[in-house]
């Protein structure tokens, strides 16, 4: 063994103690420390070294070189993109889920495989899905549409009667595949599954809202040739807006098609009794997408794809090997996805889910809602800047009331980046910025920093 890493093994207890320090210094300055800091000239890469120094180093240079550099994601006032943190169980779980160090896919070693579909089961139970859901683990939400939309192309060609998952994408035709707001990971995974972009047909949404219009949707549907496949959303990412999933459904009274819902974030709606009206109709999915990394606050990177239709996930996911568990019926994690490497995920999510239970996760999901809403009173009390959309659930999406371009708005992010972080986005042809709420820690007090900071650079800016 090399002599550095023989050493290192030696000294693994207080290694580990000298790393869990670090982290919990890291967290500990989360409140403090700006959220964003501020850009600096990029570092010159180092060489590889030919003989290394051993862990105790790389930390000290890590906090040296790299730390400083590292925004404040975990922490809560990081309101860009839709990013949680991870729970003090979730961090634990996922320390763990690095030790164990298990590629959770077969049942020839079958442990990891069973505490995935308990989590799974869990999950089931808190977004009220029925028994007919199957899941599993996945990398986020981009992979877990990419997921539902390869089972969706594998029930086209049932439907025509060939297989894309052994013929190819091609033997199915032109496939129209119709959303009223779709994600961007949606046509990024039209493009991975050989369905291609342009599949994607775009339907009118009702009146000043992202939610599609369902007349038009029927109108569309009775215009496609043959089956197609329907993406509805169960949280927009700009202004968490929700389509009318049981009206969606019941169009499948006249028409034939596939219903994937991206429920990313707006799936946990479903724990607020006072909310859990937007997420109504999700189980009537073929598919459905839920991100974990979001509001479950469990470590970059988890999602869990939903489906009714296991033995066409199985049809197209399926691998051959004397190594890998048999197919049968309860196929192997590694028929159920693209990956044949399955870190243990599921681990984090058992653990905050353990630790916390419904009640806790319900609590964090109605204080970021209760925080959404008093950051979009607040800066809708300021005249220097505009609400673009109601706050439904848990984002706030707002612009200069002056002359909102690019510009001037980006200039605004940036002056605020020590305070929070939000992200740029254009809402109904207006640039705008997000704010998004799905951090465990987020509270009164930080609205009150953030809704302080943007006023300021706003004044600043006007």
């Amino acid at each position: 063994m090399d002599r550095t890493l023989a050493a290192d093994l030696a000294r693994l207890p207080d290694l580990l103690d000298a790393t869990r320090r670090a982290a919990a210094d890291a967290l500990a300055a989360l409140d403090a420390r700006p959220v964003v800091p501020p850009p600096g000239k990029p570092h010159d890469p180092e060489p590889l070294p030919e003989h290394g120094t051993g862990t105790e180093a790389a930390l000290a240079a890590f906090r040296d070189r790299w730390e400083p550099r590292l925004s404040a994601s975990a922490g809560p006032r990081y309101l860009g993109f839709v990013t949680g943190g991870a729970t003090p169980a979730a961090l634990a779980g996922d320390w763990l889920t690095a030790a164990h160090d298990q590629n959770s896919n077969s049942s020839f070693d079958g442990a990891g495989q069973e505490l995935e579909r308990e989590t799974i089961g869990w999950l089931r139970s808190l977004f009220h899905l029925s028994d007919a859901h199957t899941g599993t683990f996945v990398s986020g939400a981009t992979m877990s549409n990419t997921t539902g939309l390869a089972i969706a192309r594998e029930w086209l060609g049932e439907r025509l009667g060939v297989s894309p998952a052994d013929d190819g994408a091609a033997a199915l035709g032109p496939v129209r595949v119709l959303s009223g707001a779709p994600h961007s990971s949606i046509a990024k995974a039209l493009s991975v599954l050989g369905l291609g972009r342009n599949s994607l047909v775009r339907v009118p949404t009702l009146p000043d809202r992202e939610a599609v219009d369902p007349a038009a949707l029927d109108r569309a549907l009775a215009d496609t040739p043959g089956p197609a496949v329907v993406v509805a959303n169960a949280g927009t990412v700009n202004t968490v807006d929700f389509d009318d999933l049981p009206a969606i459904a019941a169009l499948r009274a006249r028409h034939d098609f596939w219903l994937h819902t991206d429920a990313a974030f707006g799936a946990f709606a479903a724990l607020s009794p006072d909310h859990a009206h937007l997420a109504h109709g999700i189980d009537a999915s073929d598919s459905l997408c839920v991100d974990l990394h979001k509001w479950l606050n469990v470590p970059y990177d988890s999602a869990v794809q939903f489906t009714r239709r296991r033995d066409l996930q199985a049809r197209v996911f399926q691998n051959a090997a004397a190594y890998l568990g048999p197919l049968g019926d309860h196929p192997d994690l590694v028929h159920l996805t693209p990956e044949n490497s399955h870190r243990l995920r599921a681990l984090a999510a058992w653990f905050t889910l353990r630790a916390y239970g419904r009640q806790g996760h319900r609590e964090i999901v109605e204080r970021d809602i209760a925080c959404a809403r008093a950051l979009g009173e607040s800066l809708s009390r300021d005249p220097r800047l505009r609400l673009l959309a109601p706050v439904r659930l848990n984002v706030v999406c707002f612009t200069l009331a002056d002359d909102p371009t690019p510009a001037r708005l980006t200039a605004l992010r940036e002056a605020v980046g020590a305070e929070v972080f939000v992200t740029p986005t254009v809402y109904a042809g207006t640039p705008a910025l997000r704010a998004a709420f799905s951090n465990w820690r987020t509270t009164q007090a930080d609205v009150r920093r953030a809704a302080e900071a943007l006023g300021a650079a706003a004044r600043e800016i006007a």
